[in-house]
């Protein structure tokens, strides 16, 4: 079945029985759960606890049966008076964890599951009172749902199994440029200016490639990144294995290659009043990227090119205007627990909220902090409360951040692709760390020993020569 984590994180997204609870960060004593918590508690039923009507704690147990349906739910027990609610709830279910059916069991049993309800709903139909032409009409409308519901997920799987081949063919094409190095021949090099020399289009372009890969990014996945059994799991279901986070993962190596893009495009030029151009025009990318909410690529440029191969060519920077890196800087500022860069989150996402243009709705994350955010979340927090109940605080704040982003992630990007630049950011080689530090020994000669012995075994290492 369904990872029980995200079961409860499920049931607690659901709007209709959400509780109301108070500011995450009082809740919690230094041992992650509220001493007070029931002690105010009114009501109890069935191992469940009320507070004003609304569901603080309650074992798994309870919690779980508490959603089945039962005799006192429905009270005729009829069929066709329980199967919306179970389509209702597979409908939920394939649209907020479609990933969970790459499973062929899971599969399998979701469609044995349908055709079994449609089966009984006609049955049941069939004995009733109620005239042929109508209820002909309601099992036909039955089963018309449930083959909408399968072939939409079929859909969401068929294009995730495409994207993922994609990825693999980016990757395959992506190779060291270490040959380049041995001679540097300007005229047949390529660099990000000549393809586009526009940095507010880069901008753009960068915020295509990071919609569309957050887009495969199931809401599963955050959790199973960094679970390795259920603690909620009392037994070994044959559904236990760990699923994919391939999507997660390849997110995350899209930050890296960017970083080292920024780096290697920085390093590469011969010419000091070239390198400085395109430190400048990174700025202007990275600006940009900032205006437009895009704070992951921002991370991501900056990164590049705080390198110490690019940060070390003292002579390129002197020829650059830093006022705009610096503010750049102070935004994505990690002290104070990135204070500054949550702040202006904070504020891409109340624009998000009342946006009247689709540009004004785009906010994505500094990825690697909302991964750390939420691992120390699942990790700092207990699942179960000292009573053995499930902590239900827990899974409201998890259910909270990670709906956040499904909203964020689910934006269209409003900007013209340009495929060429597109394929440009996705293909061109990019240096590794060894060959970016030789760049940048051969651009700016070495400073010190410790710097002239490493140029020295780079260049002997990497391009065969003493």
């Amino acid at each position: 079945m369904l990872n029980k984590q995200w079961f409860l994180m499920w049931v607690i997204r659901r709007k209709e029985s959400m509780p109301q609870t108070p500011p995450f960060s009082a809740m919690f004593d230094s041992s992650g759960y509220n001493r007070n918590l029931y002690q105010s508690a009114e009501d109890s039923c069935g191992g469940l606890y009320y507070h004003d009507n609304n569901l603080l704690s309650g074992s798994l147990e309870a919690l779980i049966q508490h959603l089945v349906p039962n005799v006192d739910y429905y009270p005729d027990n009829q069929i066709r008076k329980i199967a919306p609610k179970i389509l209702q709830l597979l409908t939920e279910w394939t649209e907020t964890f479609p990933y969970d059916f790459r499973d062929e069991r899971m599969m399998r049993n979701l469609k044995d599951l349908a055709h079994r309800i449609a089966s009984g709903e006609e049955s049941e139909a069939e004995s009733s009172n109620c005239p042929q032409p109508r209820w002909l009409s309601n099992v036909k409308t039955y089963r018309k749902n449930v083959q909408q519901m399968i072939q939409c997920l079929i859909r969401k799987l068929a294009a995730l199994s495409q994207y993922e081949e994609v990825l693999a063919k980016i990757s395959s094409t992506s190779t060291d440029r270490l040959t380049l190095l041995k001679t540097k021949p300007q005229s047949i090099q390529r660099d990000i200016i000549t393809v586009c020399s526009d940095p507010y289009t880069l901008a753009q372009q960068l915020t295509h490639i990071e919609l569309e890969r957050l887009n495969y990014i199931g809401p599963e996945e955050f959790v199973q990144a960094f679970v390795q059994k259920d603690p909620l799991d009392n037994d070994k279901s044959c559904y236990s294995e760990r699923k994919k986070t391939r999507n997660l993962e390849a997110y995350v190596e899209w930050f890296n290659r960017l970083s080292y893009l920024v780096a290697t495009e920085i390093c590469m030029p011969v010419k000091k009043k070239h390198r400085a151009r395109m430190i400048e025009y990174f700025i202007d990318v990275a600006r940009e990227c900032f205006n437009i909410g895009n704070f992951n690529s921002l991370m991501a440029i900056i990164s590049g090119m705080n390198m110490s191969p690019v940060s070390r060519l003292k002579k390129t920077w002197a020829k650059v205007k830093t006022a705009k890196f610096d503010v750049l800087e102070h935004q994505m500022d990690p002290s104070s627990n990135f204070y500054n860069y949550r702040t202006a989150l904070r504020g891409a996402a109340q624009r998000s909220l009342t946006a009247h243009s689709s540009r004004e709705k785009i906010v994505i994350p500094f990825f690697s902090l909302l991964i750390k955010d939420i691992y120390f979340l699942n990790e700092g927090c207990a699942n179960r409360l000292p009573n053995g109940h499930v902590n239900f605080e827990k899974f409201w704040e998890l259910a909270k951040q990670v709906s956040e982003f499904m909203t964020w992630k689910q934006v269209e990007c409003p900007f013209e692709r340009d495929r060429k630049i597109l394929q440009y950011l996705l293909t061109v080689p990019v240096f590794s760390e060894d060959a970016l530090y030789l760049a940048s020994y051969e651009s700016e000669g070495p400073e010190n020993h410790i710097e002239k012995d490493r140029w020295k075994s780079l260049r002997s290492s990497l391009l065969g020569r003493v």
